[in-house]
């Protein structure tokens, strides 16, 4: 398949099974580089019609073009070299399984990281302007910011508000947001928190802070902050469910200290732990094992980890199925 071009339209994949006229289906093999999500609805319909679908990782396919780049430019070598891997090294090859990037357990848990990541970076924002309050402001919201915590940031970051809402009214402001966990203290110390900003902000005659504007800029970060909570909430729901349906007898949620959302994260991003021919391959190390990514080195610091490493380490993600395999030269000398 290394000659005609193949597209992602119907009416060329049936012009090219009908020029194929195979008789078995089962003796065409088809290999796929899994770039991008394209490559995910041509495996489909083949595989849906009996053929074989297996996949070059991209470490082997990279350093295939890498070492080929010398004799030349064009795109054309890849995809013969492509089609001449099952002949060639046919160990190297994985027999595609699942339905990759259309899993919608494996894109939950992608959208969830992802979401996780913009939260924590609006955190982050939201101690840099709120240390513009002072000290007081973040030891009164207990040093955390959940949904009482940015309910009131997102309406009351105003200390002059603050001071007029009174405690009474912010007490019941608060209680209805916390559901009762935050009650008259916490209110309390706000109120004292703000007029502790306004002692530390004063200059004589008047502030030396634009409060409104910079509660302004905290209500912004506080909503985003809220909208990417509740998005997060939804998308745990539905980890749930799938992983119930991936994982009926919650063999992954079974292993110790890995809660629901992380098991449905491991099992998202695993996926099939069948194409794996050894587990030590299929991960640094556990999953759920976060202590050091290389196990008996003592330099396994976060800087000398690779990119796969990082990102199983931080959301449980899967790393490359196989380590790069080395081009075997040729007998004779391309040097000059």
């Amino acid at each position: 398949m290394a000659g005609p071009e193949v597209l992602d339209q119907a009416a060329d994949l049936e012009r090219l099974w009908n020029d194929l006229d195979l008789e078995d289906p089962g003796e065409l093999t088809v290999v796929v580089e899994p770039t991008r999500n394209a490559w995910i609805v041509v495996a489909e319909w083949f595989r849906r019609r009996g053929t074989k679908v297996v996949m070059v990782p991209t470490t082997q396919s990279s350093d295939l073009r890498k070492y080929y780049s010398k004799h030349t430019k064009n795109d054309r070598i890849d995809s013969e070299l492509l089609a001449r891997l099952p002949l060639l090294h046919p160990e190297g090859l994985r027999e595609y399984s699942g339905q990759g990037p259309a899993d919608p357990l494996r894109r939950l848990t992608k959208q969830r990281s992802t979401m996780v990541k913009r939260r924590t970076a609006v955190f982050a924002r939201l101690d840099a302007l709120t240390e513009l309050l002072g000290p007081a402001w973040y030891e009164a919201m207990n040093a955390r910011y959940g949904i009482a915590a940015l309910e009131f940031l997102a309406r009351y970051a105003d200390p002059h508000v603050v001071i007029r809402l009174g405690q009474a009214r912010l007490s019941r402001f608060l209680i209805g947001r916390s559901r009762g966990a935050w009650r008259e203290d916490r209110a309390a110390a706000l109120i004292l928190a703000a007029k502790e900003t306004l002692a530390l902000w004063d200059t004589g005659d008047g502030d030396g802070m634009d409060f409104a504007e910079l509660a302004a800029d905290i209500a912004h970060e506080a909503e985003q902050a809220l909208f990417l909570t509740g998005q997060i909430k939804e998308i745990d729901e539905r980890l749930a469910n799938l992983y119930a349906d991936a994982d009926p007898d919650g063999i992954v949620a079974s292993a110790p200290g890995v809660g629901p959302t992380i098991s449905a994260v491991i099992a998202g991003r695993i996926g099939d732990p069948h194409r794996f021919t050894s587990w030590p391959r299929s991960a640094p190390t556990p999953a759920w094992c976060l202590e050091s990514a290389n196990p008996g080195s003592a330099k396994s610091s976060p800087a000398s980890l690779k990119p796969a490493t990082h990102c199983c380490v931080r959301c449980c993600s899967r790393p490359p199925t196989t380590p790069a395999r080395s081009i075997p030269r040729s007998q004779r000398s391309t040097s000059a």
